[in-house]
């Protein structure tokens, strides 16, 4: 599924061509798109059509687009959803369940398609709602509202409201497993299972270690490390073992060539040269150094 960085390289990509812009026709091709939608295709159509893009904005693993100051298109890409830029009339995407097409004011007329193999993922309208703290909803806008689909998952790591004092709490109150709490969306939203096993590696960390245990010390180089990590993911476009985690124009990003845990089973510990082992966990796999990363 895509994390933090997928996301926020389709969100990047958008953004230039959607703020500002008029929904001039939107084609629901596959009403399985719209799981998330209280209404049908026909009001999806309805309407978005004539209204106007104010940004593409991010939180966590969610992305929308306002298109009033109490409603967006909320976005969801579930496990190999892709929001890709195409100029007008170009041929059919494989697996397009939904086609948006756009007048912007600069860049003339685009198309955004949503295009979805497993159709797990969706678009849905969607009412905004004040945030409680009073910052901006997600990455991408000041505006301090956040979809109420969204509004019940932590801010994650990169958000400049992001709270490292209320985070520290949440740890100090559960016995969890760490890795458990890192994928917990209303702890800190954005992190997977890839980025979870990555970040426990650098701080050294076993993925099992109860995060009441972790001191203060420990918590704060989780949290720089979280923070490298996704930074380090975004820049390199993000990870994709597959055609199904692509950008915008349906280019795949490269951090899968930095991997240090994650998917290199029996391969050397880059830091101490012992074997990577993988470990099944909830229903999918932790890849740790049982040397590096001891269980204490």
């Amino acid at each position: 599924m895509p994390e933090l960085p997928e996301v926020e390289v389709v969100r990047a990509g958008l953004e230039p061509a959607v703020r500002g812009a008029l929904i001039s026709s939107v084609d629901v091709r596959d009403e399985r798109a719209l799981t998330r939608h209280t209404g049908g295709a026909a009001h999806f159509e309805a309407e978005l059509t004539g209204r106007r893009i104010a940004a593409a904005v991010r939180r966590g693993k969610f992305l929308w687009m306002p298109v009033a100051d109490d409603e967006a298109i909320v976005t969801h890409l579930g496990m190999s959803g892709q929001m890709l830029l195409r100029v007008p009339g170009a041929p059919e995407e494989r697996h397009e369940r939904i086609r948006i097409e756009l007048e912007h004011p600069d860049h003339g007329p685009l198309s955004v398609v949503f295009a979805d193999q497993r159709t797990f993922g969706s678009l849905a309208i969607d009412e905004l709602v004040d945030t409680p703290d009073g910052a901006a909803g997600g990455r991408g806008s000041d505006l301090a509202r956040v979809p109420t689909q969204v509004a019940h998952i932590g801010r994650d790591p990169l958000d400049p409201a992001f709270s490292a004092k209320r985070f520290r709490a949440r740890l100090a109150r559960t016995s969890s497993g760490i890795k458990r709490v890192l994928l917990d969306q209303t702890a800190a939203s954005g992190i997977g299972n890839i980025y979870a096993d990555e970040s426990l590696w650098a701080a050294r960390i076993h993925p099992e270690t109860a995060a009441s245990a972790l001191p203060t010390r420990a918590v704060n180089r989780l949290l720089g490390e979280v923070q490298a990590v996704l930074e380090k993911a975004l820049a390199e476009g993000g990870t994709s073992f597959d055609a199904q985690y692509v950008n915008v124009n349906g280019q795949a990003g490269y951090f899968a060539h930095s991997l240090n845990a994650y998917g290199r089973t029996g391969q050397p510990c880059p830091r101490c040269g012992r074997p990577i082992v993988r470990v099944s966990f909830m229903n999918r796999s932790s890849h740790f150094c049982p040397h590096c990363q001891r269980l204490r």
